[in-house]
């Protein structure tokens, strides 16, 4: 999912730019809730992955 969160990081950003370019507030606003959900989404992956990774710890240590 960290992927698809710089994929929409970057998917933001471009609109965001073209938003401002061509005068759009409207646009330059969803760029910017893009590139929100897309942080949203790497942080979410990451937290995802330490859990994962602190339960095979707990794991290997019972055993």
């Amino acid at each position: 999912m960290a992927d698809k969160g710089k994929m929409d990081q970057a998917k933001g950003k471009a609109k965001e730019a073209a938003g401002k370019i061509t005068g759009n507030e409207r646009m330059q606003g969803e760029g910017k809730t893009d590139q929100a959900k897309g942080k949203a989404k790497e942080a979410m992956s990451k937290t995802e992955e330490q859990a994962r990774g602190a339960a095979d710890s707990i794991r290997g240590k019972k055993h």
